[in-house]
């Protein structure tokens, strides 16, 4: 079965990003921090990485700029998800909840992991 690239799997941090976006606009120094929150510490994003996903996702038409304005004579962008990445968004984080349930069941059957166990 061939995948389009809507339909493969997101990186890690392009997941984060667009989870950052679901619950308001933001600008790019606030995405960085709350992909280093969401993610427990783990995914720091570097701001040359943090661009290039934006400005992917929006020529994917995943994100939008919501508007601009300048803070201390430096532009500042605010990105919001658009309806399509709220559905991709969703549609990824089902995949992932699929696959982390079937690993779980395995471990479980498996007497890996204990009853009740995360997985």
């Amino acid at each position: 079965m061939l995948l389009d690239m809507t339909d493969s799997p997101l990186r890690e941090p392009t997941f984060l990003v667009l989870t950052a976006l679901a619950e308001t606009p933001q600008h790019g120094y606030a995405v960085i921090e709350d992909v280093l929150r969401i993610s427990d510490g783990r995914v720091r994003l570097r701001a040359g990485t943090l661009y290039a996903v934006l400005d992917r996702l929006r020529t994917d038409g995943l994100i939008e700029v919501e508007r601009e304005e300048v803070v201390q004579s430096r532009l500042r962008r605010y990105y919001r998800l658009t309806a399509l990445g709220a559905t991709r968004l969703a549609d990824e984080a089902a995949r992932l909840r699929r696959n982390a349930e079937a690993a779980g069941l395995r471990l479980r059957r498996a007497g890996l992991l204990p009853e009740g166990g995360a997985a």
